[in-house]
């Protein structure tokens, strides 16, 4: 095998670079899954005493390799203890969406993937400006893709259709329904007080309470959208991809929806939140 270059006594050919990048392409999602919150910086930590032990052993350093060596050798089992919750959220998000082969499949056969039934955008939007206005706490789950079979059994199961009566009364501070979130899946109303995982994002404001951060935690594993209406000032924001955006007047509200809810381009929707959440 022909060699492009030497660095030192190290010998690079187009395999080597091709592993490199691959190496460092997994290194670099494994970031973005964990940046913002604590686990980051023990992965970084981690990947900083792993750098050095191969230094360590290039250079030859017996004894420092040895005991080196010995913490790798438990380091496996260390990494799956600490990031555990990681670990289960980039599985659930890695099987969230079709695969390449069932895209292709799709193609091959002359199929289109299945689409979410189109919502009536009305009822969800008046509900939420009413609910808003009267400082009345909302969490609403659109579901897209993911399967949210598990988070609909947690709560009470209603499958009905969408009215704006409907849901205010799920949401009064009075109904014993209105603790949790309520869930639409195909156009319907699936479930109600259903409980979502909490985001463990360290620069979520203090300001926003669990609700906000239940609201943010369903998006990081799944590919949901979730309206949001806070109790305390009556703000009507959406969560999506782990981001939240705020301050979303009534028409600005219908319009986000029917972008979101049927964006078929993933990166251009993921680009578009961080967009919009960069001018807020």
């Amino acid at each position: 095998m022909s060699f492009l270059f030497h660095i030192g006594f190290l010998e690079v050919n187009w395999v080597d670079l091709l592993d490199i990048s691959i190496v460092a392409f997994i290194i670099y999602q494994l970031y973005r899954l964990m940046r913002g919150r604590v686990a980051a910086n023990i992965f970084l930590g981690i990947l900083a005493v792993y750098m050095l032990y191969l230094v360590v052993k290039a250079l030859k350093m017996e004894l420092l390799s040895a005991v080196l060596g010995q913490f790798m050798g438990v380091g496996l089992i260390a990494i799956l203890i600490i990031f555990q919750p990681d670990i289960r959220k980039f599985l659930m998000i890695s099987g969230k969406r079709a695969s390449f082969t069932e895209r292709f499949l799709y193609w091959f056969v002359g199929r289109k993937e299945n689409k979410i039934n189109v919502l009536n955008m009305n009822p969800i939007v008046d509900t939420a400006k009413f609910l808003g206005a009267s400082n009345t706490g909302a969490l609403i789950v659109f579901a897209k893709k993911s399967d949210l079979k598990f988070y609909i059994e947690s709560g009470d199961l209603i499958d009905a259709e969408i009215s704006k009566r409907l849901l205010i009364s799920i949401f009064h501070k009075n109904s014993p329904l209105h603790d949790g979130a309520v869930i639409i899946v195909g156009g319907r109303i699936k479930a109600a007080r259903c409980i979502l995982p909490v985001s463990e994002q360290i620069d979520i404001p203090a300001r926003l309470g669990l609700r906000h951060r239940a609201a943010i935690g369903i998006t990081e594993v799944t590919d949901s959208l979730v309206l949001v209406v806070s109790e305390e000032t009556g703000e009507v924001s959406l969560a999506i991809h782990g981001q939240l955006i705020n301050k979303l007047s009534k028409a600005e509200l219908k319009s986000k929806l029917n972008h979101y809810l049927y964006e078929e381009e993933e990166g251009q929707a993921i680009k578009d939140v961080e967009e919009e959440v960069q001018e807020i």
